[in-house]
């Protein structure tokens, strides 16, 4: 059973590009200094700030709207530049934008350098998809992107735990720390990936002095594919409380400590790092993947609904984190698989941007409506709300794997 096991584990992981494990590198070190999302809420909150969880809420909504409009140019620029610039050139003002905004206290101010932030930011993403499909095969694609996806979370992990022992100290600390994690993840990106996106760069080239027809239709004619992103929308307009409104109710109401909190934001991420590649490799291609992101939504569902039921101690917060982990693991790998087989080599790039863009956007909608309200109508109907929603979703989901244009 162990060597089985252990067998798995390798032949999910073999195969893989250099560039592949490269750019998973760059991301992990990246990521592992994102330390300011998941205490945002706490820091603006915090005596020394002296924010409402409303006032809160509106930054988040900044946030979500930059990185809608940043998904957006990020997607066109990838097309023009190519993916190495955009990547390089959001890592370096990134890095310079966490130092500006850790000294600012004006609510405007942070505000606008919130949206110019998550702009920045979230004009890596589409340029990152494009150049871990670049440098996959169609037969590997999607452990590659699992594999990319398995260092976010890692580094999630890892910045959420520190994270909430730098919290304790200062608040502060932590946009610096992100701010030196972009400079280190762009200066390695210069050393180790220059040389083979100067490769992507000429065959670019080599395409437009052809003009090679299109390999099939714009993703703005793809309708279902709408359906399919107002229901991502909606799914993660409610996860990405996890990040935000969560931190809140786990602080004010539960009690917990910014080191539990951080554990507990840990936890998600380890588990991914350690279940979620094997799990793909065992699951893919036996079921439909709408019917996996069915019950992974679902499961997000029920985690909010268990919420809503009263106060639970850190053992029990533990076990839900379970349970939305779960969700995400079975969920969001096969609703990239979703999208990178609709789409082809010439519109892969248009189908990344407005699935990054549906993301985006409940970032603005998700802490904007719930923050707003937790603060109106209290913390447990919010829960109740954002898991019904869930469940909702997760029921259309199951009724559209029945279409056959799905």
């Amino acid at each position: 059973m162990l060597s089985r096991t252990i067998s798995s584990y390798k032949i999910a992981y073999t195969g893989l590009s250099k560039e592949t494990w490269l750019l998973s590198l760059i991301m992990l070190i990246n990521r592992s200094g994102t330390m300011v999302v998941p205490f945002l809420t706490l820091y603006l909150t915090s005596p020394g700030m002296g924010y409402s969880i409303g006032d809160a809420g509106l930054v988040f909504g900044c946030f979500g709207a930059g990185a809608f409009a940043g998904a957006f140019v990020g997607g066109r620029l990838t097309d023009k530049i190519g993916f190495y610039k955009v990547q390089l050139a959001a890592l370096g003002g990134g890095a310079v934008l966490f130092f500006v905004l850790s000294f600012i206290q004006s609510f405007y101010l942070i505000c606008l350098f919130t949206f110019l932030l998550s702009f920045v930011n979230e004009a890596f993403r589409p340029a990152n998809s494009t150049a871990i499909a670049f440098y996959s095969t169609p037969e590997n694609r999607t452990r590659s992107y699992s594999l990319n996806r398995l260092a976010v979370n890692l580094g999630w992990a890892v910045g959420s735990a520190m994270g909430g022992i730098i919290a304790k100290f200062s608040y502060q600390w932590l946009f610096w720390v992100d701010g030196i994690s972009n400079f280190i993840a762009a200066v390695l990106m210069v050393v180790f990936l220059k040389q083979a996106a100067a490769r992507h760069t000429e065959e670019r080239k080599e395409v437009q002095k052809t003009e090679r027809p299109p390999e099939g239709p714009s993703v703005y004619r793809d309708y279902p594919y709408y359906v399919f992103i107002i229901l991502v929308t909606l799914f993660a307009a409610c996860f990405f409380q996890l990040f935000t409104t969560l931190s809140v109710y786990f602080k004010q109401v539960l009690h917990f400590t910014e080191p539990q909190i951080g554990m507990l934001m840990a936890f998600n991420g380890m588990l991914i790092v350690l279940v979620e590649m094997i799990l793909i490799y065992q699951l893919e291609g036996r079921r439909n993947q709408l019917t996996y992101i069915a019950i992974g939504v679902g499961l997000v569902g029920v985690f909010y609904l268990l919420m809503g039921f009263g106060t639970i101690a850190l053992p029990m917060a533990f076990a839900l984190i379970l349970v939305i982990t779960a969700g995400e693991m079975l969920s969001m790998p096969f609703m990239n698989s979703f999208w990178i087989n609709r789409s082809s080599a010439h519109n892969r790039g248009q189908y990344a941007a407005l699935y990054t863009m549906a993301w985006s956007a409940a970032q603005t909608l998700g802490p904007l409506l719930s923050s707003q309200l937790a603060e109106t109508a209290g913390f447990r109907f919010t829960w109740f709300v954002n898991g019904t929603i869930c469940l909702v979703v997760a029921v259309i989901f199951l009724q559209l794997k029945r279409r056959a244009y799905f």
